[in-house]
C-alpha cells in the first residue's frame, strides 16, 4: 500500500545549539611526533579544523535546504517480528512509465546523500539511455529511518524492509544497485526474492577463490591462469585492508553498545571515526570540509541518534535465519540474479575477476583506473554509465523489467 507521504527534513534548533556546545567543550588527545600520522588514525589537525568549522563556520540550514531539494518521503513498512518501521527513502520518479525501478542501498558510513550524484544522471534520454525510478531509502538506524530497539534486526530483516518499501510504491519486478551494506543486501534480496529482483550491479565484490568442489570449471581456469598486474595490486589493497583497515569492524561487530557511549556524547569521536574512512576508503578523493560535515550531520542529527549505525555490523554476524545463516551466504552463488560489476582499484577489497564468477551470472563488468570504496559518491558517470550500459538498448538486460507502462 502506497501511503508514503512527502518529507522535510527539519533539525530542531536545540539540538543544533546542543551540537555547538558539545563541540566547543572538547577536549582532544595528544598525538606522536610522527612524520605520517595517518598511519596512526585521524590526524589532530584535521579534527580540530574540521570541528571548529562544523561549531562556526558550517551552516546547517543551508545543507538541510539543500537536502530539502531532493524528492524526500517517509513511510511505514511492516517487518515481520518488529511491527511498523518507518522508512525515510528518497524517491525520484522519471515520468516515464516504461521506467526501470532501481533499488539504490546505501552502507556505512554513507547515507541515502550518496545518491544525490547519481539522480540528474538516471532521467533517461528516451532513446539510447533508459529511464530509472530511483528509490534510495535510508536504512534503519541511519539517517532519518527509524531506531531498531529489538535484538535481531538482521540481513534478512534489513531485507525485507526495502523489498517491502518497493512492493509498496507499486514495483514488483525491480532491480538494485549497492556497495559495502547494499551489496551484502541486495545480494540478500537475490535470495529472499528472486522473482522479484531481476539483476543486480555491485561496486563491492565480496568474493572467494573457486573451489574444485564447488564451482570445478572455475577453479580449472583459476589454476592455469595468472593473475594481472591490476589483479596483484587489487590482493595487495585487500591485504592492507584485512591487516590496517578493519580494526573498526570487529569492534562494531562485538561490541556495539561500548563505542555508543562516545558517539552518543561526543560530535567530535563521531567525526574522527567516520573522518578516517572517508580518506582511507577514497582514492584520494577532493572531499572540501563542508562535505565531510554533511556527511557528519546526516550521522549526528540521525532520527535514530548517532550511535545507531553500528548495531548492523553486531546483529548482522550474531543472528541467522534459514535461507541467510551468515553475511558469507552473500558471497556464495545466487543463481537466479543477473549479476553487473563496477571495480575501482581502491575499494577494500579488490579480488580477481575469476573470483567474482563465484557470485551469480556476471553478465557486465566496468574495470575503472580510478575510484574508491564511496563509488556513487566519488564516481558518479561511472555507475551511472554501467547501469545505461547494463539496462540500455543492446545491453545484456535490456528489457528484463516488464514495460510497466500497462499497469
Amino acid at each position: 500500500m502506497n501511503d508514503s507521504q512527502p518529507y522535510t527534513i527539519q533539525v530542531p534548533d536545540a539540538a543544533i545549539e546542543k551540537l555547538k556546545r558539545k563541540l566547543a567543550d572538547a577536549d582532544y588527545p595528544d598525538e606522536l611526533d610522527a612524520d605520517d600520522q595517518w598511519l596512526y588514525g585521524s590526524p589532530l589537525s584535521d579534527v580540530k579544523r574540521l570541528a571548529e568549522r562544523w561549531e562556526k563556520g558550517f551552516d546547517w540550514r543551508a545543507a538541510e535546504a539543500e537536502l530539502n531539494t531532493l524528492p524526500n518521503y517517509r513511510k511505514k513498512i511492516n517487518v515481520e517480528g518488529f511491527g511498523d518501521v518507518g522508512v525515510h527513502f528518497v524517491w525520484q520518479k522519471s515520468g516515464n512509465p516504461s521506467a526501470i525501478p532501481l533499488l539504490f542501498c546505501h552502507g556505512w558510513p554513507g547515507s541515502f546523500i550518496e545518491v544525490k550524484k547519481l539522480l540528474p544522471l538516471l532521467t533517461g534520454d528516451g532513446e539510447d539511455k533508459p529511464a530509472f525510478d530511483v528509490v534510495a531509502p535510508s536504512l534503519p538506524n541511519f539517517g532519518f529511518s527509524d531506531r531498531i530497539s529489538k535484538p535481531g534486526f538482521a540481513l534478512e530483516q534489513y531485507a525485507q524492509t526495502v523489498h517491502r518499501l518497493m512492493l509498496d510504491l507499486g514495483y514488483s519486478k525491480y532491480v538494485t544497485q549497492g556497495g559495502d551494506w547494499g551489496f551484502y543486501i541486495t545480494r540478500a534480496l537475490g535470495i529472499l526474492y528472486p522473482e522479484h529482483v531481476l539483476a543486480s550491479h555491485i561496486n563491492m565484490t565480496r568474493a572467494k577463490p573457486p573451489t574444485f568442489s564447488s564451482h570445478p570449471l572455475l577453479a580449472f581456469q583459476h589454476s592455469i591462469t595468472p593473475y594481472t598486474e591490476k589483479e596483484k595490486k587489487g590482493l595487495e589493497r585487500s591485504e592492507w585492508f584485512m591487516n590496517e583497515g578493519s580494526g573498526y569492524r570487529l569492534l562494531q561487530s562485538t561490541k556495539p553498545q561500548t563505542l555508543g557511549f562516545a558517539f552518543a556524547d561526543s560530535p567530535v569521536a563521531l567525526l574522527a571515526w567516520i573522518y578516517e574512512k572517508l580518506r582511507d576508503w577514497t582514492d584520494g578523493y577532493p572531499w572540501t570540509d563542508d562535505e565531510i560535515l554533511i556527511w557528519l550531520s546526516i550521522y549526528w542529527f540521525s532520527t535514530a541518534g548517532p550511535n545507531a549505525h553500528v548495531r548492523i555490523y553486531y546483529e548482522v554476524t550474531h543472528s541467522s535465519t534459514p535461507k541467510i545463516p551468515s553475511r558469507e551466504r552473500a558471497s556464495e552463488y545466487v543463481d537466479k540474479v543477473k549479476l553487473g560489476v563496477a571495480l575501482f582499484p581502491k575499494e577494500l577489497t579488490v579480488v580477481p575477476k575469476v573470483w567474482i564468477k563465484t557470485l551469480g551470472p556476471v553478465v557486465y563488468e566496468s574495470e575503472n583506473d580510478e575510484g574508491g570504496h564511496f563509488a556513487a559518491w566519488e564516481k558518479p558517470a561511472v555507475i551511472a554509465g554501467d547501469l545505461q550500459k547494463m539496462f540500455g538498448k543492446g545491453g545484456p538486460c535490456c528489457g528484463i523489467v516488464p514495460d510497466r507502462s500497462g499497469y
